[in-house]
């Protein structure tokens, strides 16, 4: 836990005391003024608790709790139980989230997979502001619905324009820190963030209000009715997260091959595609593109294992154009064998085309990649890094794109910068 603490970014850890205050300050005052019908707070925090413990990390290193997420929004946005009316304020509902997430932590914690602090507050601080803006409205939207002329139109109104609002500040909290993690623009952090995260965050949004209003006459049955099929829904995103991880390590193992084989130095795959995967941050490239990126730069050498004799060190940076050129379109053929990596083998197959023939910018920066890792190898000098540079920018505008190799000046001289 310390070591993760040491990680953290000043983004996340103002995130992480900020929620910490706020969470204290609703125990606080559930510890003071008690809890407005304590059978329903418990009831949606063991849900809550529930869905932190079946919390999964989605693509992009992302960390999720739907049916939590989904459970905390229902909590916020009741209005009766039974027809009933309902009581408790925000900041007790603020403290009934803290209290089910740290419940729901607890078990990971004591096997040793601490949960992420900073996507913890963030979903905290989230639900605390929505409740704050939601729980005063409780009251009056609770009368509309009452008596012959009482309709849920109002409510529901203000129960999707706030939801709409939290979903909002939360997908700009979550680019803000990504941005700072992976040091990206705050725009293409965004945009990747309403892409990716976005439509998992609209239905559990669209569950938390079905929740609440399925209580009206359903009573706590409803968080049972309810976990059910989101339960089944988080099982699917389990395994799609799953087989996405499958599929890199498949790619990665497959990439490893040429090493094996002694066509390439040791390690090179992997620092040409994380080396890649950056630049491409770089230059703004989205997240879908990321990955294809980082899988083309995996297996951007592959086509060498079709070679009677090995290039000295694997540098295809000393081959000959044409031959370049051949291994590049050997590698994606066998990269389409797969039947599934189609664009990952025309990223390939252009890797070496000149910049005059306006390959894809993947391809530009694999071969940038590349050729800075050929005359550098696994090498931490500074000053044998910037000859490689200086004879990148030589070629720049011909041979190498001008942009990909300015954006790796930047990014090799700051992981330079961290050694």
């Amino acid at each position: 836990m310390t070591r993760a603490l040491r990680r953290l970014r000043t983004g996340q850890l103002l995130l992480i005391c900020t929620a910490g205050a706020v969470a204290l300050a609703g125990i606080a005052h559930v510890s003071a003024e008690g809890l407005d019908r304590p059978e329903i707070a418990v009831g949606f925090g063991a849900l809550i608790a529930a869905g932190e413990l079946a919390r999964l990390t989605m693509p992009g290193n992302r960390e999720v709790a739907p049916i939590g997420a989904a459970a905390a929004l229902g909590y916020t946005l009741l209005l009766d139980l039974s027809q009933v009316q309902l009581h408790h304020s925000a900041l007790q509902v603020v403290a009934v989230i803290a209290v089910g997430m740290i419940a729901g932590a607890l078990p990971h914690l004591a096997v040793g997979r601490p949960p992420r602090l900073d996507a913890m507050a963030r979903r905290l601080l989230t639900g605390a502001l929505l409740a704050a803006a939601f729980r005063p409205l409780a009251d009056p939207l609770y009368w509309l619905t009452q008596g012959e002329g009482g309709t849920w139109w109002p409510a529901l109104g203000v129960m999707v324009v706030l939801i709409g609002l939290m979903l909002l500040i939360d997908m700009l909290i979550a680019a803000m820190l990504r941005a700072e993690q992976v040091r990206t623009a705050f725009r293409v952090a965004l945009r990747d963030e309403l892409n990716v995260a976005f439509p998992l965050g609209a239905a559990v949004a669209s569950s938390g209000v079905l929740l609440a209003l399925a209580t009206h006459s359903m009573d706590l049955v409803a968080l049972l009715v309810f976990a059910a099929p989101l339960l089944v829904t988080q099982v699917a995103f389990r395994k799609y997260a799953g087989i996405r991880a499958t599929y890199l390590q498949t790619v990665r193992a497959l990439s490893r091959v040429t090493e094996v084989g002694g066509y390439v130095e040791p390690g090179h795959s992997r620092r040409v595609s994380r080396l890649a995967v950056a630049v491409g941050r770089e230059l703004g490239m989205a997240e879908p593109e990321l990955l294809e990126l980082e899988y083309a730069a995996l297996m951007h050498d592959i086509g060498q294992l079709s070679l009677r004799d090995p290039i000295p060190g694997g540098a295809t940076v000393v081959a000959e154009p044409d031959q370049a050129r051949r291994i590049a379109e050997l590698g994606a053929e066998v990269i389409r064998q797969t039947g599934v990596l189609d664009r990952v083998a025309d990223l390939v197959s252009r890797q070496c085309d000149p910049v005059s023939e306006d390959p894809p910018l993947a391809s530009r920066i694999i071969k940038v990649v590349n050729a800075y890792d050929d005359l550098l190898g696994g090498s931490t000098d500074r000053d044998r890094a910037s000859a490689a540079l200086e004879r990148l920018r030589l070629g720049a505008g011909v041979a190498y794109d001008a942009d990909a190799v300015e954006a790796l000046a930047r990014v090799a001289g700051r992981l330079l910068l961290r050694l």
